[in-house]
């Protein structure tokens, strides 16, 4: 059996700790949980007030409290989160990713108390986490690194300077930072001076640091990380590599493991630097070194992270290994008990980052909401998702908007890309906006199939934006004719109680503004629809109540989700991972309905509204200024993000009391 994929396991671990306090929230305190119950070791969960019923609180053996809801309230602080260490006498504290994870003043902190920080040591923390001092480290560990500036840049004039001796493009990025959060490519001299701005201001506010360095942006390279595991006894591995090249603003959204890119002795070199490094700091623990390949397979040293990876669940598929197991144990001082010649490569898999987000508006920017119904699809086999919400969990402003991850495995690239497709389609999701109209496109376009992908992935496949799943004319047959089925099912089953059980219909369906005169005939659970000549049989089981609609048409079997379906015939059907909406009348409605009158969209060309919900962290105009098209008005800053809200046309500002809801004149 596969360890990576949530299934039990039997264990026969040595003794490590009694108890351990996760210090973070969701999915990855779920994730870490879950271990240390299968070695018996009890777990402390710690929490906002807000997160108080969250799934990590009542997976966890006890909880405590650490603050109101803003992170720097709560999670990152460190005075709440070492009284709970004290309160519960947690031995160990496993960080998780982001918030604590990689700050060596709590590593510092954990340690004065004699509690085990579960990763590496101070050193190694903070000569990583320093993206100036790591390349120092990696130029003298002869690891290959990007050609750049390497000191801390003082204002956007020097920033201007530096990218010009450097050569455009140039990439500016915090010090201190990770996770794509103050980083900026810039092209030209404006550009740069304004990534300076909002990267100094990204990092201050995600890392307490605004220190920022420059250096040349590779272009279209493919992101490709080696995952590394080593102990305090001089022993490191190299766990094969992850392709994390799907990002959308630096930040990975499809992840796979191994690389279609890589070669063996690429693999190799790639694993061997990545070892050097991690020896060089006297690195013990899972951590990950990032590399961006170009196209000649020339690897350049990015970043060490110092603590678990989101996308981890992928290497465990292929290695069979459990990361935070292993990390507990080299936590509490044993040696590793794998040689490089154990770790294999078996079989492929593929994780996909599900977010509360809206694809269509920059490939995702948050969407918050409560999870009205939500069904994960571990119905299936070789699918594992790692989530730390459920029916009901709110997805707020003041946290990550992911939903979980999800993860498929098969023997072949081709079988975990079917089976993502097949886990993308029977996975609910009500309540938020989400991504996976984005990831299932993503995984089926013969770009991403072919394996020729980049960082640029996104931008070049959609350079005017995600619209979603395109319908070719078979599709757009498929989907009228379910519509079709599924109106008449929902009639069949109200005329049973009135008597009239016809077997022929003659319907108008809309779509895309589009109008097709269908006619429909039945029996049994067989729907045949004759769309403009052409007929579609359509199948199923028909259970209107279900938000999965399993239906076979012409023979395929498709997983359909029913997401609306109203009295007045309109019907939203999420089919190939797009919601589409669609309108079905009878004849004599559909004529009747040409009388009605339409309704005439709101002009807001005039009014700013926020396109997510967040804090204004800085306004730029006033009540009586002018303003151009194109014009900064403010920033908003969401999940951690800063965007800059612009005039949608020239014009005046006329009032602002409520900057989300801007008039302009």
């Amino acid at each position: 059996q596969n360890k990576c994929l949530n299934r039990p396991v039997p264990f026969s671990f040595p003794q490590t700790f009694d108890k351990i306090l996760i210090a973070n929230r969701g999915e990855i305190a779920c994730r870490v949980i879950k271990t240390c119950k299968k070695m018996g070791i009890k777990t402390v969960a710690v929490h906002s007030d807000v997160d108080s019923s969250a799934v990590h609180v009542k997976m966890a053996d006890e909880a405590v409290c650490v603050g109101p809801a803003p992170t720097s309230k709560s999670y990152l602080n460190m005075d709440a989160i070492m009284n709970a260490v004290k309160q519960t006498g947690a031995q160990a504290v496993h960080p998780g990713y982001g918030f604590l994870s990689e700050n060596k003043e709590f590593a510092k902190r954990l340690a004065a108390e004699g509690v085990t920080f579960i990763g590496p040591d101070t050193h190694a923390i903070q000569a990583m986490g320093d993206k100036i001092e790591s390349k120092l480290i990696a130029k003298a560990a002869k690891v290959n690194t990007i050609p750049g500036f390497d000191g801390v840049v003082k204002d956007a004039e020097e920033a201007v300077k530096i990218a010009g001796e450097i050569g455009y493009p140039v990439m500016i990025k915090a010090s201190a930072g990770g996770g794509g959060k103050g980083m900026r490519i810039s092209w030209n001299d404006e550009e740069t001076r304004e990534g300076f701005r909002f990267s100094s201001q990204e990092a201050a506010s995600s890392f307490g640091d605004d220190r920022l360095l420059i250096e040349k942006f590779i272009d279209n390279p493919r992101h490709i990380e080696i995952q590394v595991l080593a102990d305090k006894h001089g022993n490191a591995l190299w766990l094969n590599e992850r392709e994390c090249s799907i990002q959308r603003r630096n930040q990975k959204v499809v992840e796979e493991a191994p690389s279609t890119f890589l070669d063996p002795d690429t693999r190799r070199a790639m694993g061997e630097q990545a070892v050097s490094l991690a020896k060089a700091v006297k690195y013990s623990s899972a951590g990950t070194v990032e590399f961006l390949v170009d196209s000649q397979k020339n690897f350049y040293f990015l970043e060490m992270n110092t603590r678990l990876q989101v996308e981890h669940p992928i290497t465990e598929c292929i290695t069979g290994l459990d990361l935070v197991h292993q990390m507990i144990r080299i936590a509490k001082g044993y040696k590793l008990q794998q040689k490089q010649s154990d770790i294999p490569i078996n079989g492929w898999a593929i994780e996909s980052r599900v977010y509360a987000e809206d694809p269509y508006k920059s490939f995702g920017l948050p969407s918050i909401g409560r999870l009205s119904q939500y069904q994960e699809p571990l119905n299936l086999p070789n699918v594992r998702v790692d989530s730390g919400i459920q029916e009901g969990s709110d997805i707020s402003i003041y946290y990550d908007p992911m939903i979980s991850k999800l993860v498929t495995y098969g023997k072949t690239r081709e079988e975990a890309l079917k089976k993502m497709e097949e886990a993308l389609d029977n996975y609910v999701i009500r309540g938020v906006t989400h991504n996976i109209p984005l990831l299932r496109e993503i995984i089926v376009h013969p770009r991403f199939v072919s394996g020729d992908i980049s960082t640029k992935f996104l931008p070049e496949v959609y350079p005017d934006g995600f619209k979603g799943h395109m319908l070719t004319a078979g599709e757009r047959r498929e989907l009228l004719a379910t519509a079709a089925a599924l109106y008449v099912a929902a009639q069949l089953r109200s005329q049973k109680f009135l008597g009239d059980l016809s077997r022929q219909w003659e319907l108008c369906v809309e779509l895309d503004k589009g109008v097709h005169m269908l006619g429909v005939s039945r029996a049994g659970n067989n729907y045949t629809v004759e769309i403009d000549g052409e007929k579609v049989e359509v199948s199923g089981e028909w259970n209107l109540a279900s938000a999965l609609l399993p239906i076979t048409i012409n023979g395929k079997h498709r997983n359909l989700q029913c997401l609306l379906r109203t009295a007045a015939g309109e019907i939203t059907l999420q089919y190939l991972g797009t919601s589409f909406k669609l309108r079905v009348l009878s004849k004599l409605a559909a004529y009747l309905s040409k009388h009605m009158p339409e309704k005439i969209p709101e002009d807001t060309s005039s009014i700013l509204r926020s396109p997510m919900p967040g804090s204004v962290v800085a306004v730029s105009v006033k009540p009586g200024d002018n303003v151009a098209e194109g014009q900064e008005i403010c920033v908003i800053e969401a999940m951690k993000m800063q965007n800059s809200m612009t005039a949608a046309k020239t014009a005046k500002v006329n009032s602002g009391q409520d900057i989300s809801y801007l008039d302009l004149v």
